[in-house]
């Protein structure tokens, strides 16, 4: 997957964010848990386009 593509995705779930924290009235406890899930499922996006998590698979115990 091109850098590039990958830069686009983190500033369009950057800017999705700041536009849910700033615009829509929410409890901020749901927009902490909000901003949280989302990080997260980021996180574990990058993991696997950068192929963390295949070779964490290879891994016996």
């Amino acid at each position: 997957m091109p850098i590039l593509t990958i830069i686009i995705v983190i500033l369009v779930v950057g800017v999705l964010l700041w536009l849910i924290n700033s615009f829509i009235p929410m409890q901020r406890t749901i927009k902490g848990i909000l901003n949280a899930v989302v990080i997260i499922i980021l996180v574990v996006w990058l993991l696997k386009v950068f192929g963390v998590l295949d070779s964490l698979q290879n891994i016996q115990i």
